[in-house]
Order: C-alpha cells, then structure tokens, then sequence
C-alpha cells in the first residue's frame, strides 16, 4: 500500500506537471509567443481603420511590445479567489466587474457600435473591456469567443498593468503578459499555476501582482480621464471628464497651492474609494486584519439596484451619506419691501418677519470634502440637485423647488448640478451619445473645496399659520429619468434618490433670536468665506469682496481672507487694492506659495518683471506640479525673451497635463522661433484640434433659445421662482 501510495504521488505529481506546462503553453500563445501566435493570426482579419498597428485608437489602451493578448491568457477571477475570497465577492458587485455588461452601458456603445462601426467603440472598451479590445474582438466578424465580456474588469485586468502612458485617460495604461508570479531570475510566468507555487514564494507573487503605482492617483486616472478624440467623432478633440485633473487640482492632491481650503497631508483616490475595513470573507491580501475594499463605493445606485446587489447598494448609500462630503447653508434672507436688506448669517443674526412679505432666500452649497467635481464624469447621466422647501406650521408646503414629477422626471427648473452637450444641430446629446457633442449649453458641478449660491424667492401668504420651516436638501440619483426611460422603458421601478446633505431652519412670526449652532454647521467665518468664493464663481466681484471683509473682520489672522481679497480685487482688474491684501496676506501666511502667485500677477500687470518671475519661481520651486504655477512661468519667461526657460515650463506642465492648450500654444511658437519645426508642427496641430471650436457657443445658444425652462442655468446667477408642483401631470409627460 506504501510503495502503490507513492505510486500514485507520483502519477498525480506528474500528470499535475503535464496541465501546467499545457496551460502555461496555451497562455504564451494567447499572448503572443510561439510561430503560429494568437497575435500573428488576430493580425491577419484585424481591421485598423484607424492606422496600422493601433490596436486600441481610438481608444489609448496598450499593450507591451503592442501584442494582441487571448482572453485565456488572464487568469480568471474565479481562480483568484481561491485565496482572495474577499476581494472576489466584493469585485463581483462592484462596478469593475460589472463594466461591461450592464444595459446602461450597453445602450450606448451599441449605438456607436451600429452607427459607426464596431471598431468605434475601442474608445469606450479601453476602460470598460480592455480584454475585449487587447485580444482583437472589436473587428468585424470577430470569431473570438466573448465569454469574458460577463466579467468586465477582473482582478488580473488590473493587476496585469505594467506601466502608465502620460494622463492621456480612455485607458492610459500599457498591459503586460497577465501573470501571478515570476521565476527565480524575476522574469514573469504567463497564465494560471498550481496554488503552492504561490504560497510556497508569495514574495514573487506579489511582485508579479503589485505595482507601486497601483496606490496612486496615477492609476486611476488610465480611465477616470477621458477625452473624445477626433478618430472617434471626426470633429475635433474635446474633453469628456476628468476626475483625475479635477483631484490633482485640488486640495486633497498637496500640488496645488491655490486652494481655498488646505490640508495637512494628501489623500489619492484610493484614500476615499478604496477604504480598509476588517473581512467577512477569508483573503490572503488582507493585512493586520484589515482589507482594502474592493467594492470601490463611489455614487452608483443603479448597477446594484438593477442586479440586486443589496450590499452594494447598502455600501453605495452609506459612502454618499457619510455626512462630511458637502456643506448645504441656509445662509441668508432678504426682505423684498425694506429696501432688500440682507439677514446674514441666519441664526447669528437677529431679524422680524411678518406675514404678506416677500423674501429672498440664499442657499451656499459647499463641496467640502470630495476630492473632484460635484458631480464628476459623465454628468449629462447623473442627476444631483437642491430640492428646496418652505412649509407652514400645518406642514402645508408653500413653496418647494426640485422637486420629482409623477412620471418621475426632475422639475426643469431646479437648480442641478449637472451639464447639457448638445450637437450640431443644438438638440441635447441624449442616450450619451458623446461622439456627436459639439458644445456644452451650460456646466454646473461645483469643483472641489469651492461653492455654489443658489437663490429662491418667495412670499408668505398673508394667511399662513406659523411657524415656517425652510429646508435645504442635496439629492442624488443614478442615473436621469429619461435615460433610464430611454434603457428600460417607462414602466421601470423608481430607482433610488440619496439625500446627500441636508439643512432646515425655523422662521417664527415677529422676532427671531440667534440659535445656537447646528453640530454640522460651518462657523460664521467659513459661511461668509463660502459665500465670497460662490460669488466669485459667480462673476459677482463687488459682492464677493463683501463677504471676504466679513471673513477678516472675524478672523484678521486668516491668511487666505486676505488672499481671497486680493483674488477678488484681480478678477475684477483692481490691481493696487489686490497689492494690499495679497502683501497682508503674505505676512500672515506660514506657506506663502499661494499669495505670492497672485502677487506675481499683479506684478506683471504692473510691469515689475523681475519681481514677477522672482515670485512664480518660487511658487514652482515648492509645488512642482502646480500646472498654473508652471503655465505662469513659462508665460513670464517667453514675454522676457527667455525660449528656453520658457520651453521648460511648457514641456513640464505637459508633463502634469498632456492637454494643456497653453502649453500647446506656447510650444508651437517657442518650437519654431528654436529652429525645430517638426515639434512646432506637432504642438501647432495639437493646438489646432484642442481650442475650442469658435462656433461652437451657437449649438449651445440654439438648444437654450428652444428650452427656456432651463435657459436661466445658464446664466452665472438666477433667481428660482418655481410654484408649488402640479401633482396632476401624468406619467410619462416630459
């Protein structure tokens, strides 16, 4: 029985031997090795309409030594979570695994797909199924066997990425032969192995696995930045969305110095998205018994919602509702019959109401602490908005502004914090079908650590039962009525709306005392410095400068209210008063990065050239990858004749941002003053396909002209007015 035992070790030894050299071998030809390789015949029947040898355009996705990779070339998911069942069952409801095969993303890319070819939708499949893009399936009569569409992003389609091209987005990465270890000399082992070769040298494991770039912001930018290059629309080039630019300008990133808001140390989107938390599940990657999650909660409601992922969804909320993202203030009223006399900062400040009057009510949303745009991405899908309410003592409602119709649709005229593309032909780009954009009728995300001012007017009945209570509530939902409409017909279920934030105030007949507080609120000094930055945002210079002098009158040893000042003085071209309060600001300021790249400004306007670059030097010198800091520069350094220290500038901002239109300008100029007219060329085109298009505002006016119950958002500031909503519409009226 011993010597029969050792017998059979032996056979299962070997016959184990024989599947893995048969699966390493089936894995090299899928990547490419070997005379008759899967790239050498994919390249046979490949269509590369878009140049040869450009696997992905017009998409940005790579591969190393630019071969196409089989899908059986990448370890499935399954096989991983053999010893990362916790990661597994997160990624299995997470949006990376569900990238591809959801319907909202498939209405879309079908159309494109059907309208302008299969071989179109490389740009979006970059991100969404760069297994379906690296391994040549988006050619016409493809053969390949699409099972790995279910899977969207899996472990190994990440964890196969090499290195990154610049920020470029639409997939900005290069994949390697998608491997789980490496030999004894480090050289990578393709496709699936036995487990205990992993747990017998988990150190080669992780070197295959893990790259330092993967805990950077970086990473996530291959596909949370992306552009709609001229390939894809046969038009020009435009920016879609990036998160990425969105947090590398913020304060979050600690690269640049002119936020409002600073912080101590930074935080990369992993910090936000990929937060550690104790398993439920065994998983080998866990560590002091914790685990990065893999579920990368974000704002999606509607992929959950629609497959049932309870957990998801549960994760989803609870991120959205975390309570520290957004500032919603009540911050001020104005009384319309006492010559608009300003109330401000509610409950600081004493004040009488009667009833007939007419009051005005000013709303300061604060994006606090999110790390880009309210909302980011693809806003033209995602509906984030004010409801705002005012209702008696009987709870009757006597005003009530963003509120949902019957049929579910969102009222025209709240205030949304979404955008509008239109085409050619000024009609809004519905379905996202974003190769046909040509303008952008109106944006109205709030960036990070910056605010919006939203006004709503109305009058207290002359009869009215008291007291009144106004509330002011950030919601969310994922995704626009009309799309989902569009995707699942009208008689779809209501997909959830998340109160993001939220704030209410009592008013009372006759006099109102100040209140204490609220645990969420801002204190007075940071509601009124709130409200200058939403007014400067606002293009409202006089009032801006208002509410800053609140700000330093409060507080005279805050640096940045003097900054602010003198931010607001050079928007509204009053350089002498922006002087004073940038030199008092500098003073007070423990970093003097920001002050002192306004005050280069200044010292531009008013010819102090020296002085000038003395200051954005200095700016560069602390915060390297500031892009403001380093366009300054090189603009101060090409006024004084100085090419070469100009070109260095440019060239490094391209460095931090391959788009810059800036740099492109600059370059093509320097370039050819230089003597080397094939990079002036290059930056010129560049230049030429990025500005934008100079009749592209009369797209947008056209579609504002034809809907004027959303023209007003265009505009910098407005007045909401909206009557209480007619329940009586019926489903199904737009």
């Amino acid at each position: 029985m011993k010597t029969a035992g050792v017998v059979f070790s032996g056979i299962a030894a070997l016959a184990a031997g024989i599947c893995f050299c048969l699966e390493t071998s089936q894995a090299q030809s899928d990547a490419g090795a070997g005379p008759k390789s899967f790239d050498g015949e994919t390249r046979e029947t490949y269509d590369f309409r878009f140049g040869e040898g450009k696997i992905a355009t017009p998409g940005s996705a790579a591969s190393e030594g630019n071969r196409f990779i089989g899908p059986r070339a990448f370890p499935s998911a399954e096989y991983c979570a053999h010893c990362h069942e916790e990661a597994y069952s997160q990624w299995r409801q997470a949006l990376h695994s569900n990238s591809f095969r959801t319907p909202f993303y498939r209405a879309s890319v079908n159309i494109l797909a059907r309208t302008k070819g299969i071989e179109y939708t490389r740009h979006c499949d970059s991100c969404h199924n760069p297994v379906g893009v690296l391994s040549g399936a988006l050619t016409r009569d493809s053969q390949l066997d699409r099972e790995f569409d279910r899977d969207g992003l899996t472990c190994m389609t990440c964890h196969s990425i090499q290195r990154l091209q610049p920020s470029l987005g639409n997939g900005s990465f290069v994949m390697g032969v998608p491997s789980v270890t490496v030999d004894e000399a480090g050289n990578r082992i393709p496709g699936e192995v036995a487990y205990d070769e992993i747990t017998k040298y988990p150190k080669r494991h992780a070197q295959a696995v893990m790259k330092d770039f993967y805990r950077t912001a970086e990473f996530c930018a291959a596909c949370h930045k992306a552009n709609l290059p001229n390939t894809l629309n046969e038009y020009k080039w435009i920016r879609a969305f990036s998160s990425y630019d969105e947090w590398q300008g913020s304060k979050f990133s600690r690269r640049n110095p002119l936020t409002f808001y600073p912080v101590q140390s930074p935080t990369v989107c992993q910090g936000c998205h990929m937060q550690r938390a104790a398993p439920l599940l065994h998983d080998s990657g866990a560590k002091d018994g914790t685990f990065a999650s893999h579920r990368w909660p974000a704002g999606n409601t509607a992929v959950p919602y629609f497959y049932g992922f309870d957990a998801q969804l549960e994760k989803t909320v609870e991120f959205l509702q975390a309570g520290n993202y957004l500032n919603v203030d009540l911050f001020a009223l104005i009384k319309k019959q006492s010559a608009e006399k300003t109330i401000a900062p509610l409950g600081s400040v004493p004040f009488e109401l009667t009833a007939g009057e007419t009051l005005q009510v000013m709303v300061v949303v604060q994006n606090k602490n999110i790390g880009h745009s309210l909302v980011p991405e693809v806003r033209d899908l995602y509906e984030a908005w004010v409801e705002f309410t005012v209702t008696d003592g009987s709870g009757k409602e006597i005003y009530h502004s963003g509120f949902l119709k019957p049929n579910g649709m969102l009222d025209e005229r709240a205030h949304s914090f979404t955008n509008r593309p239109v085409n050619n032909e000024g009609d809004f780009v519905d379905n996202h079908k974003v190769w046909t954009i040509h303008s952008m009728a109106y944006d109205n995300s709030i960036q990070a650590g910056r605010s919006a001012l939203v006004r709503y007017e109305f009058t207290v009945p002359a009869r009215v039962q008291g007291p009144l209570t106004m509330t002011a509530r950030v919601n969310y939902r994922h995704l626009r009525e009309s799309y989902l409409n569009n995707v699942l017909g009208q008689d779809h279920p209501a997909y959830p709306v998340v109160e993001i934030a939220s704030r209410s105030r009592t008013l009372r007949f006759g006099a109102n005392t100040p209140a204490a507080p609220d645990a969420r609120d801002n204190p007075d000094w940071m509601r009124w410095n709130n409200l200058g930055i939403a007014y400067l945002d606002q293009l409202q210079y006089a009032e801006s400068i208002r509410a800053f002098e609140e700000v330093v009158k409060t507080r005279p040893d805050y640096a940045d209210g003097h900054t602010n000042l003198g931010v607001a003085y050079i928007e509204w071209e009053k350089y002498g008063e922006a002087r004073v309060n940038l030199e008092k600001g500098l003073s007070l300021s423990q970093d003097p990065a920001r002050a002192l790249y306004y005050l280069g400004i200044v010292e531009r306007r008013e010819g102090h050239s020296e002085a000038e670059l003395a200051d954005l030097q200095e700016v560069v010198a602390r915060y390297p990858q500031s892009r403001d800091a380093r366009r300054e520069l090189g603009i101060s350094y090409y006024q004084q004749h100085r090419p070469e220290e100009a070109v260095k500038q440019f060239e490094a901002l391209q460095a931090i941002d391959p788009d810059d239109v800036a740099a492109h300008y600059n370059l093509a100029i320097l370039y050819r003053r230089l003597g080397l007219r094939e990079k002036a060329s290059e930056q010129a085109a560049l230049f030429a396909t990025k500005q934008v298009d100079p009749g592209a505002p009369t797209y947008s006016l056209d579609f504002l002209r034809r809907h004027p119950e959303i023209s007003t958002e265009s505009a910098p500031w407005h007045m909401h007015k909206d009557a209480v909503p007619d329940s009586a519409e019926p489903k199904g009226q737009h």
